[in-house]
């Protein structure tokens, strides 16, 4: 959840929704997302919404702890349901972000998933994950999770070196996230992700295919691998700006990318999105599937974003702002903005292009569609999809994704 919140209108304090997003509300997916924003320390490159305790002491004071902010989260629950109404659609995914979601006892995420039960039902296979740092969890605390109705869970492993960890400020020990694994399997989950992230300060390409290797043999079903951003703020930022460790170029990237599909097609995965491999259709993160196609979601937490009908709100950042606001009755929105017909096609080229399915043709404007064409061209786009009316990235293509997306949305 990023930190920065856009600008927007402002929030109605009851956070009463325009008439016309819930219009045809039945024919989309309904998701949640709910947002732990508590770590144990800080990683150097992460600029998410979280807070450790020393950065919440004497700062909102008891409103901003973790020992009751379950029971906030189930407060804006159960504002949601206010807010939708008579809507009859049951839940399809919940995500449990962060943060670090583990840092709460098992039966606090449980009692977050059981207001979302009661108040609107969960659909037959609905999808139940929660992020886990691999130091933050146990097989009891697994085992909990999964009689809580919890069904996924994803690990944050990024590395299989020391050095890198180190370098990322990863405090679980090598080893530990692929034992995570098999504790998760042990306790019932069917469904695992491994996250992974390539591009830090002083990887090799060894270490990056030690780490896919090890992610690899441990046995999840689904692998996440993104290219390390540095964020501005952060304290990765300042140690390269220093000159202290050096910055990975667009290449090593582009190398590492190369190396991740290699390795993870020849395990039997198969990209779904540009950065995401699964073994199978039922392994892909159906939560995050709602984001990629417009689908409705409500956030729920400190600096959490929702969407709905083509309204997008965001949350105060806050936990103390958070709490008090849901104390005092009012709606935690910061702000929001109503999406134009312009808007949402933009996105779904941004979004779908990014997917192994693409994007229909048919929504590009006239100069996106001679973007495609000179893309086709140039081996950037699958010419089977293409006649069939889709653009679909070739392996070259998602190398160049934001470039291409550049010219398309034109």
């Amino acid at each position: 959840m990023p930190s920065a919140l856009p600008d927007g209108e402002p929030m109605p304090d009851d956070g009463a929704l325009p008439g016309h997003a819930l219009a045809a509300a039945a024919g989309r997916p309904l998701g949640f997302y709910l947002h732990v924003p508590y770590c144990a320390t800080r990683c150097g490159y992460c600029d998410f919404n979280t807070y450790t305790a020393s950065e919440l002491r004497g700062s909102g004071g008891a409103l901003a702890s973790r020992d009751n902010y379950a029971d906030t989260v189930v407060e804006e629950i159960r504002l949601a349901r206010k807010v939708l109404g008579d809507d009859p659609r049951p839940v399809e995914t919940v995500f449990v972000g962060g943060g670090t979601p583990t840092l709460l006892p098992a039966a606090d995420l449980g009692r977050m998933l059981a207001a979302v039960r009661e108040e609107f039902g969960l659909a037959p296979g609905a999808e139940i994950t929660t992020e886990a740092n691999p130091d933050s969890v146990d097989p009891r605390y697994l085992s909990e999770l999964r009689a809580a109705g919890y069904n996924r869970v994803s690990f944050g492993m990024q590395s299989a070196r020391q050095h890198v960890l180190k370098i990322l400020d990863r405090t679980h020990t090598p080893g530990r996230p692929e034992a995570c694994v098999g504790e998760a399997r042990a306790a019932g989950f069917e469904h695992v992700n491994l996250d992974l992230i390539y591009g830090t300060p002083g990887e090799s390409d060894d270490d990056w295919r030690a780490s896919l290797d090890a992610a690899l043999g441990a046995g999840p079903d689904h692998i996440s691998a993104y290219a390390l951003i540095v964020e501005e703020g952060t304290q990765l930022a300042r140690r390269i700006r220093r000159g202290e460790v050096p910055m990975t170029d667009d290449d090593v990237h582009a190398d590492r990318y190369l190396i991740a599909e290699e390795r993870l097609t020849a395990a039997g995965f198969s990209w779904y999105e540009v950065s995401n491999w699964a073994t199978t259709e039922a392994a892909r993160c159906r939560h995050n599937e709602l984001y990629w196609t417009g689908a409705d979601w409500w956030g729920a937490g400190p600096g959490a974003h929702s969407h709905v009908g083509g309204v997008r709100w965001w949350n105060v950042k806050h936990p103390g702002a958070y709490a008090q606001a849901l104390g005092e009755g009012r709606s935690p929105g910061a702000g929001r903005e109503i999406l134009a017909a312009e808007d949402r096609r933009v996105e779904r080229i941004l979004l779908e292009l990014r997917l192994a399915d693409g994007c229909p043709l048919d929504l590009l404007a006239p100069a996106g569609t001679r973007a495609a064409e000179r893309a086709l061209a140039d081996g950037l786009l699958e010419s089977g999809p293409y006649e069939d009316g889709r653009a679909v990235l070739t392996l070259r293509g998602r190398l160049l994704a934001d470039a291409v997306v550049r010219d398309l949305v034109d």
